[in-house]
C-alpha cells in the first residue's frame, strides 16, 4: 500500500464528514446527526474484537469514557463486523458507548480509511482462521485504518488521529483535549 497517498485520500479536519445510519450492536438504528445534535462527536474506526491492538484501545475507551463525556463529546466506535460481534466487542469491554456495525464499509469508504488488505497478508489471517467474509457479511478482504476523529456538531472535522500501522493508535487524552478545545 502506498501509504503517503492513500493517507493524502482521508477526509481532513475542516470537511464535513459524511452523514450516516448505521445499526448498533443492540441493533437500533444510530444517526451522526442525532448524535450531533446533543454536541461533539468522537468517532473511531476499529478493525475488529480479534486485533489486540483495538482491544486495548476499545478498553482504554471505556475506562475513560466519563472524562470524554464530562469534556461534552458523545463516543461511536464503528467496525466492520456484522452480526452479533458488535454486541459480543461491546459487552467484553463493558463498553457504555455505542459500538455500530459499519456495513459493507459504507461510512469508512466515504471517509476514505477502507484498504484492500494485501494479498500476503490476508493469507496470514485466513491462516490464523479468521473468516473476514463471514465476520463482515461480505468477500471484499478490506479494513478500515484505525483513525479517529473529532466532529463538532455543526458536522465539521476539527481534529483526527490517523497513521498506516494499525498498531498505532491515539493516546485517549489527546482526543479528550481536542474535544475540550472545541
Amino acid at each position: 500500500m502506498n501509504h503517503e497517498g492513500f493517507l493524502s485520500q482521508v477526509i481532513a479536519p475542516g470537511a464535513a464528514f459524511p452523514d450516516f445510519v448505521l445499526p448498533s450492536a443492540e441493533g437500533r438504528l444510530v444517526a451522526l446527526g442525532d448524535a450531533l445534535a446533543k454536541g461533539p462527536v468522537v468517532l473511531c474506526f476499529f478493525r475488529g474484537d480479534w486485533c489486540p491492538f483495538c482491544r486495548l484501545m476499545l478498553g482504554e475507551l471505556a475506562e475513560r469514557l466519563g472524562e470524554i463525556e464530562a469534556a461534552g463529546a458523545t463516543l461511536l466506535a464503528l467496525t466492520p463486523e456484522t452480526g452479533g460481534l458488535p454486541l459480543t466487542m461491546k459487552q467484553r469491554h463493558g463498553a457504555r458507548f455505542q459500538i455500530l456495525a459499519d456495513v459493507d464499509f459504507g461510512v469508512g469508504l466515504a471517509a476514505g480509511v477502507v484498504y484492500k488488505i494485501p494479498p500476503l497478508y490476508r493469507g496470514l489471517l485466513e491462516a490464523s482462521g479468521l473468516d473476514f467474509p463471514q465476520r463482515h457479511g461480505n468477500g471484499a478482504w478490506c479494513l478500515p485504518l484505525p483513525a479517529c476523529f473529532v466532529i463538532r456538531p455543526d458536522g465539521i472535522i476539527a481534529w483526527r488521529f490517523l497513521d498506516a500501522d494499525f498498531s498505532h493508535r491515539p493516546e485517549t487524552g489527546a482526543i479528550i483535549d481536542a474535544v475540550r478545545r472545541l
